[in-house]
């Protein structure tokens, strides 16, 4: 007689249990190989992906404008992103090479001078006295400021090299993850069909409904929350730059930063108000301050036009998403992590309250160009 071959305690067949213990093993080596091929990419592929969903109305418009014609309407939406992209960042760049270029130059001719603090400054709270110190002590002698305070000079500078660095870096990946974009136009119908069918493995007969989710929350982050920050972002920075304020690029670049994880830009724009105030004339101070509250205002504006009825998820959600990206992936993970965080978060809330998130889903459907593209997502 043939031995059982069944596990006593579970009633298991042991040849099916080896078996599918092997094909376990297989899965997880082969997905381990090719997670790690694609790891160096893996950021900047996501990344595409999410513009790509995130533009793709404006690839169907440019696609009905020349007749379904699809190659020429990704290279036309392609080049215009990266115009939008690379035009303002190298003037942010140019700005700061040039600011500490400037620097260097007047340090080593000894022509650096700091104009002194104007009389509104003796209003100033009795906690701004130090700095108040130390300013008038640089305008006197600066050189002998910048040596007493050397190390923390140094320390400061080094982080603004490493924030140039991670900047440059950052906008490399923007520029690759555009362009991978304007690959995935191309394959809209058949990324769609294959990611309806990937949600369909991991929940069913709700797979798709999923699909629809995932797209509306993209759009909803990227428009109503990395959009509006990055329009903030720029006004300011056009303020700035009008302005004649010193290393303007940084202060855009921190404001942008500050805009993405719901702070606001006003930890910037309160000090650059002050200055203005204290360097430049009444009148073009005056209209610089009006400027910046509309700057720090705007987004009060924006944010229910493009959200909605309201955040895709909590502010806390998109704060950590964006300072974790942030720290883990660099300056792409600042944008990268608070989509991915929320999608989470999103796909997890429908997970547990399915019928909140068909409302959601219809809402979103009804009040944008959801219902032309639905069909046809990349």
């Amino acid at each position: 007689m043939e031995k059982d071959k069944r596990l006593p305690a579970f009633g298991l067949d042991f040849g099916n249990v080896i078996d599918i213990l092997l094909k376990i093993i297989a899965l997880y080596l082969i997905l381990g190989w090719c997670t790690d091929i694609l790891k160096p990419f893996m950021l900047i592929l996501i990344w595409g992906g999410i513009i790509a969903i995130a533009t793709h109305p404006i690839y169907l418009a440019f696609k009905k404008m020349f007749k379904g014609r699809t190659v020429i309407s990704s290279v036309l939406v392609t080049l215009i992103m990266l115009s939008v992209l690379i035009i303002p960042s190298w003037l942010v760049i140019d700005s700061l090479l040039e600011g500490v270029n400037q620097l260097k130059i007047l340090y080593e001719t000894k022509g650096l001078k700091i104009p002194p603090p104007g009389p509104s400054t003796q209003s100033w709270p009795g906690f701004t006295k130090p700095l108040i110190e130390v300013w008038t002590q640089a305008s006197v002698n600066t050189q002998k400021v910048i040596e007493d305070h050397y190390p923390q000079i140094q320390n400061a500078a080094l982080w603004v090299v490493s924030a140039l660095s991670g900047f440059t870096q950052g906008l490399l990946q923007f520029v690759a993850s555009i362009i991978i974009a304007g690959v995935y136009f191309v394959y809209t119908d058949s990324l769609h069909k294959a990611s309806i069918k990937l949600f369909q493995k991991l929940a069913g007969e709700r797979g798709e409904h999923f699909v629809t989710i995932s797209i509306t929350t993209i759009r909803n982050v990227v428009k109503g929350i990395l959009g509006v920050a990055v329009i903030q972002a720029a006004m300011a920075g056009i303020g700035f730059f009008i302005a004649g304020i010193p290393f303007a690029g940084l202060w855009t670049i921190l404001c942008l930063i500050l805009a993405i994880v719901q702070i606001g830009a006003a930890p910037v724009a309160i000090p650059a108000i002050i200055y203005v105030f204290t360097a430049n004339s009444t009148l073009s101070a005056t209209l610089f301050t009006v400027w910046m509250l509309v700057v720090l205002f705007i987004d009060n504006v924006l944010k229910p036009i493009l959200l909605g009825r309201g955040a895709p998820a909590p502010m806390l959600v998109i704060f950590l998403g964006a300072i974790g990206g942030f720290i883990s992936h660099g300056f792409i993970g600042l944008f990268l992590g608070a989509v991915i965080l929320t999608l989470a978060y999103k796909l997890f809330d429908t997970w547990f309250n399915p019928s909140e998130g068909n409302e959601a889903v219809l809402t979103s459907e009804t009040s944008g160009p959801m219902e032309e593209t639905v069909k046809s997502q990349p």
